[in-house]
Order: structure tokens, then sequence, then C-alpha cells
């Protein structure tokens, strides 16, 4: 006997206000049942479990001590500036002079997450 993990769910404020920033992070839309003012909302993704937005009466106090590592199909820094771009903070930069490395950021809530080298930079240092 065994279970599939079906969703990863997120505790927030706005269901569908961070749903919508982590469909621009993923590419994937949010749900068309979903709208704005709705209590969950779920980015879908082709492969593993979806990503769903639960509103919950607290804010976000401690590090998550769960978080999303994303492993970017373009250059980590290109991402990194993207991510910044529509709406993620830089938390903690470990990215290191020989390339390698991650960099910590937070989504509008604060949920933090990792973005990784990619698939073709990984390739390029073994």
């Amino acid at each position: 006997m065994s279970s599939l993990v079906h969703h990863i769910t997120v505790d927030c404020r706005d269901a569908y206000a961070l749903a919508t920033f982590w469909s621009a992070v993923t590419g994937h839309p949010v749900s068309p049942d979903d709208q704005p003012g709705d209590p969950e909302a779920l980015v879908a993704l082709p492969i593993g479990p979806g990503l769903l937005f639960i509103e919950v009466p607290e804010e976000k106090a401690v590090k998550n001590r769960v978080h999303l590592d994303l492993q970017p199909d373009s250059a980590r820094d290109a991402e990194v500036d993207r991510l910044l771009g529509i709406g993620a903070t830089l938390v903690d930069d470990q990215r290191r002079p020989d390339g390698t490395g991650w960099v910590v950021l937070a989504d509008p809530e604060g949920n933090e997450f990792c973005v990784e080298r990619s698939a073709a930079e990984r390739a390029a240092t073994s």
C-alpha cells in the first residue's frame, strides 16, 4: 500500500493572487474554476503534484520547513532576474564564483524557494 502526493498546499492570505504568481513562475495556468476572491486556487502541473493555495487568517511567521527547489529551463541567473521582475524578493544568494550554488527567493507572501542551476549549466560543469 502507498500514497501519491496529489498537491503541495501553501497556506496564504490571497489564494488567487499567489496562484497567479506561481502560474507565472511555472508557465502553467491557474485552474479556470478558480477566481479572484476564492478561498483556494490551484496551479495544476503536467508532471507531479499540483500547487494548491488555501487562504488562512494568520500571516506567515517563521521560515518554511518545506520549500520548493526550482530548476529553470534557461540559465539560473536569467531566471532569478525574471522571478525578481514578477514579484519575488531576494532572501539569500548562495551563488559561488565557479558558477555553482543557488539563490533563495521569496514569493509575494514570503514563502521561500530556491532557484538552482539549469540542467545545461550542471552538465557544463561536470
